[in-house]
């Protein structure tokens, strides 16, 4: 028999909640259904439902399959499709992850966005700072932050470079003075990054070379919406992406410090495992996000 089909069989039965319900879904016959779920308990060697006179439901090891089951077959429907050239509009569940960072600013813009154009596609976004492997952990694609050098062995779309400044509010400017060197920032309060390499120190490359400052942080959070309201509330000085502040320099509620210093650029990317990058919904997510960033 058919691998697929019997996989078929077993997710549209623990859906249903019955082999008499998965065959009214599908048009099958009760039988044909119950004779699929069997063969592929047969082939398997375990029992994978509970089954009663009314009901059946999943045992453990039934719960383990159908998980994986679902993916397997949305993969193999998404692989069908993609080959179908009627059939290149995005539709369905499409699983993210990214930083808690972009869980402000600009983000939520982008996925609104995306399903506005795109209204069959659901979305889930999970907001983390840890390193995340999507093949184990079931995200179709990782939005991440980067060295501009760092490899994957993930398909890997750069989206663009985000080019970092120093920023602080006038308010705190005229408290605490204007730093005119990067030694300056040692006597001035820190807004930085949870779980960045920015926290405790801040490296930056000036006219004399690469110079590492160690920083006073009087708040460190790990979301820059939080940075940037306490930047711009006069609290300290922070280091955030130019264009997370640009509408903030530009209104004068944060002026840019140390014009002739840089600091390191990092690269904005959207990567997926391998098997992914015939997804009409990855596809269609990262050209989303690449024209939104180009705008």
């Amino acid at each position: 028999m058919d691998r697929f089909s019997e996989l078929r069989a077993f997710v549209d039965v623990v859906e249903a909640g019955s082999f008499s319900g998965a065959a009214r879904e599908t048009g099958q016959s009760r039988s044909s259904v119950n004779r699929l779920v069997i063969a592929l308990e047969e082939r398997l060697g375990v029992q994978l439902l509970h089954r009663t006179t009314r009901s059946v439901s999943t045992n453990s090891n039934g719960r383990a399959l159908y998980e994986r089951a679902k993916q397997i077959l949305s993969d193999l429907e998404e692989v069908e499709l993609s080959v179908t050239a009627a059939r290149r509009v995005p539709v369905g569940k499409l699983r993210i992850s990214a930083p808690h960072s972009f869980g402000d600013l600009d983000f939520s813009d982008i996925v609104a966005g995306f399903l506005k154009q795109y209204p069959q596609v659901q979305i889930e976004i999970s907001f983390e700072n840890r390193l995340i492997d999507p093949v184990t952990e079931g995200y179709d694609l990782v939005i991440r932050v980067a060295e501009p050098d760092e490899e994957t062995l993930l398909v890997d779309h750069r989206i663009m470079t985000l080019d970092y400044l120093l920023c602080a509010s006038p308010a705190y400017l005229k408290e605490h003075g204007v730093p005119k060197t990067a030694e300056c920032l040692k006597e001035h309060h820190g807004l930085s990054l949870l779980q960045s390499e920015q926290s405790g120190f801040w490296g930056l490359l000036g006219p004399d070379g690469p110079v590492k400052v160690k920083v006073r942080p009087v708040l460190r959070a790990n979301t820059m919406d939080a940075l940037l309201k306490a930047a711009t509330e006069g609290l300290g000085i922070a280091v955030l992406p130019e264009y997370a502040i640009r509408s903030d320099l530009e209104a004068g509620r944060l002026e840019k410090l140390l014009s002739s210093y840089q600091l390191p650029s990092r690269m904005l990317q959207v990567i997926y495992p391998p098997a992914r990058h015939l997804s009409a919904n990855v596809q269609a997510f990262s050209d989303f996000v690449s024209d939104w960033c180009s705008r």
